[in-house]
């Protein structure tokens, strides 16, 4: 199962940073991180940017049992 890392309002909305969930594709993975952290989890990714190993993302990358899927929230601030 590949590593999910959450961060900033998706990691508030499911309770932790850090998940392992199965999938061998960014995209099922994302699904699946979906259905176990529920609707306003699924809410949120609909705005984020999702990562493979360090990289933007495509949902139909492969996934490996070591990959880190990391999913990031807009963010704004500054002067």
């Amino acid at each position: 199962m590949a590593v999910l890392r959450l961060f900033a309002s998706v990691r508030v909305a499911a309770g932790t940073g850090e998940a392992e969930v199965p999938g061998s594709t960014v995209g099922q993975v994302v699904g699946a991180a979906c259905d176990r952290f529920g609707a306003e989890f699924a809410g949120l990714v609909q705005n984020c940017r999702v990562w493979l190993n360090g990289d933007p993302a495509a949902d139909d990358d492969p996934v490996a049992a070591a990959d880190e899927v990391a999913i990031l929230p807009p963010v704004s601030g500054g002067c």
